[in-house]
């Protein structure tokens, strides 16, 4: 598969009833070093329509373990998550992109707020190495569902000790964004990963706070939203798709032979921005374009039409 490494499944781990850990080792030659923050794209041979989902790398290069992904099984999966918690099997062949990094550790900062959602926690297993090797100021706020989403709370609490707060809403030790971005010193950044709605409170109770955006960083793998199927026109290539409820734009591009490049399928790179001409009502939902740019792009890996023709300039 062009652009990709060939990996072997070595370990399939549970770590909750929710959560299972994945080890990923080449077929041939070594896999390229990370840096703490990647991710990989893992294209999964879904039977009559291949998804490609991304997600963050566990631990380090220099662990000696190969790639680890940890992944969540969906209630609202379109399939990807249930694929590989219930199809995939030790010593199965996968193919993956090469480690990519939107979400990394900045160089400058003073002091290190992590605060991760359930299965966002993943990304932050790397960077308290990271952070460690440094001897780097952090502190780790890890929302949960006790015994079902709080995949390595165990080993991060002997770790970590008091660096590592559990927030558990319904052992009414529930996360208070306020509290813990308020009275920051100025070198201060926070980090999120997790649900929407967890990166929505964090990125709006940090403005409130006056927290400049330079200082907030996130990091989002989600399921593009489904919706109403709907009709795209291709301009330049004269021809005309549907695009199903449950598939985002860029996965109907890519089944029609078009490479769009992308590198984190959820709205947030920039990579997929594609020109559209107007006239039709988008739903956007990235995190990327200004309002501005919306007037003339969109990120198909997110973006979706309504009731009227979607017209791209492909």
């Amino acid at each position: 598969m062009k652009g990709t490494m060939e990996v072997r499944v070595t370990e399939i781990k549970a770590l909750t009833p929710l959560v299972r850990e994945f080890t990923f080792e080449p077929l041939a030659g070594e896999l390229p070093v990370f840096s703490a923050g990647s991710h990989v794209q893992v294209h999964l041979p879904m039977p009559g329509r291949p998804l490609q989902n991304a997600y963050s790398l566990v631990g380090t290069s220099a662990d000696g373990r190969g790639y680890r992904i940890a992944v969540r099984l969906q209630e609202a999966s379109r399939g990807g998550s249930r694929h590989l918690h219930e199809s995939v099997r030790i010593g199965q062949t996968l193919h993956i992109s090469s480690p990519a990094n939107l979400f990394s550790i900045h160089s400058q900062a003073r002091h290190h707020i992590l605060v991760a959602g359930g299965i966002g926690i993943t990304p932050f297993m790397a960077y308290v190495t990271a952070l460690e090797q440094r001897r780097a100021s952090f502190e780790l706020h890890y929302a949960v569902r006790t015994g079902l989403t709080d995949a390595y709370a165990d080993t991060l609490r002997a770790r970590l000790g008091d660096r590592l707060q559990l927030h558990d809403a319904q052992l009414g030790r529930a996360l208070d964004i306020r509290a813990v971005l308020s009275a920051r010193a100025l070198g201060t950044h926070v980090y999120c990963c997790g649900p929407e709605r967890l990166i929505d409170n964090v990125r709006g109770d940090a403005r409130a706070l006056g927290w400049h955006e330079s200082r907030v960083h996130f990091e989002a793998f989600s399921v593009p939203e489904p919706g109403l199927p709907f009709a795209v026109e291709l301009v330049r290539s004269q021809r005309r798709l549907t695009v199903a409820h449950d598939q985002s734009l860029l996965e109907a591009l890519e089944q029609c032979g078009f490479d769009i490049p992308n590198l984190c399928r959820n709205g947030v790179c920039g990579q997929c921005a594609t020109p559209h001409l107007g006239a039709a009502d988008i739903a956007h939902r990235d995190h990327y374009l200004s309002p501005q740019e919306r007037c003339h792009s969109l990120m198909p890996c997110v973006s979706r039409g309504t009731h009227s023709l979607m017209r791209l300039d492909l």
